[in-house]
């Protein structure tokens, strides 16, 4: 009788806590969702989203920025950490922005932007957007052409890693490259990671890829354009053994349109992208390396060899605004910035002096 009643107050126990239960979803429901409650998480998840591509939680305020200023992708809202007080500055524009193209701004607890962006820094600014997709190289050829003798194009081989992609893009950008191409296989998509690394730069660059990397190269060939592989730090026996000439970046002239291609990060250029390539820019060591220190990371070779390639232009322009200031005198208040100008202009007319030595 004793277990009886005991069993018996047990239920009575659980059924008043699922009447309190009850009657606190119904406050609940009344009082409607709470911002950064299970309502938000639920509206949040990327699998209620619209059929379609799956959307991206783009993090950071310079991707986001960026890809509301370039508007190449579909957003559907703009999530803002709570708390802080006031917005300014780049904040400040994306909620103008946000707004203006009536994208849904959501107010979400630091907590919840931690664990949408996996812990990754986000800077309190989250973005949920369609991917962004390289565009078809047969829209780079219907360009108009362009008779420049400098261009410059980067070629990308089989880039898998998101952060270096997102590395050499920023600094294509920087250093005012005209376009980008990589190999549609095997290679890493333009993922949020790859925009975060980018700071951005890949929501306002265009990006072509291709199937047919090598005829891509050598149909750039027969229209007259360098084709310039690159390599790592090679020995002397292999230096003499190439079928295709190598040369130190530091001297290489650029006097023509040229497509610097860079391969992937563990097995570099293919052989058949290899055999496309006319020549071949290397970066030379500051001493005796040992096994496994020969090479260089591909983002950071990438920032050296476009610098040393892209810098023999901006010596170029710096010339004729030389030439300008000489034909029309600038006014006493600029003459400071014509003394600097002139000076730089110095240093490069020495550094476009120098030839290659050979090859």
């Amino acid at each position: 009788m004793g277990l009886l009643s005991s069993v018996r107050g047990v239920a009575l126990a659980g059924g008043g806590a699922g009447r309190a239960f009850s009657r606190a979803a119904r406050r609940e429901q009344r009082r409607g969702p709470r911002p950064g409650g299970e309502e938000l998480g639920r509206r949040l998840a990327l699998e209620d989203a619209a059929p379609g591509p799956r959307p991206e939680l783009l993090c950071g305020v310079s991707p986001c920025l960026l890809a509301l200023r370039a508007a190449r992708r579909r957003v559907a809202r703009l999530l803002l950490q709570a708390g802080k007080a006031g917005l300014r500055g780049e904040r400040a524009e994306l909620l103008r922005l946000a707004e203006a193209r009536d994208i849904p701004v959501l107010r979400t607890p630091r907590h919840r932007l931690d664990a949408l962006c996996r812990y990754q820094v986000h800077q309190g600014v989250c973005m949920e957007v369609s991917p962004l997709r390289p565009r078809p190289y047969a829209e780079a050829r219907e360009a108009a052409p362009d008779q420049r003798l400098q261009q410059l194009w980067l070629v990308l081989e089989r880039i898998q890693d998101p952060r270096n992609l997102g590395a050499v893009l920023r600094s294509a950008h920087f250093l005012g490259v005209d376009r980008v191409i990589t190999s549609r296989r095997n290679s890493c998509p333009l993922t949020p990671v790859v925009s975060k690394a980018s700071a951005g730069a890949v929501e306002v660059m265009d990006v072509f890829s291709t199937d047919d990397l090598p005829g891509v190269l050598q149909a750039k060939a027969q229209q007259g354009w360098l084709v310039a592989g690159t390599a790592g730090c090679l020995g002397p026996e292999i230096l003499h053994s190439s079928q295709i000439p190598i040369m130190n970046c530091l001297e290489f002239v650029w006097d023509q349109p040229t497509l610097l291609v860079l391969g992937n990060e563990g097995s570099g250029l293919s052989q058949e992208v290899l055999a496309s390539c006319q020549l071949l820019l290397t970066i030379l060591p500051g001493r005796p390396l040992p096994l496994g220190l020969e090479s260089l990371n591909v983002s950071v070779a990438a920032g050296i060899l476009l610098h040393s390639i892209c810098s023999q232009r901006k010596g170029l322009s710096v010339e004729k605004e030389r030439e300008q200031l000489l034909q029309d005198p600038p006014e006493p208040s600029a003459m400071s910035e014509g003394v600097t100008v002139a000076q730089h202009s110095a240093l490069s007319s020495e550094s476009g002096r120098r030839r290659p030595c050979g090859g």
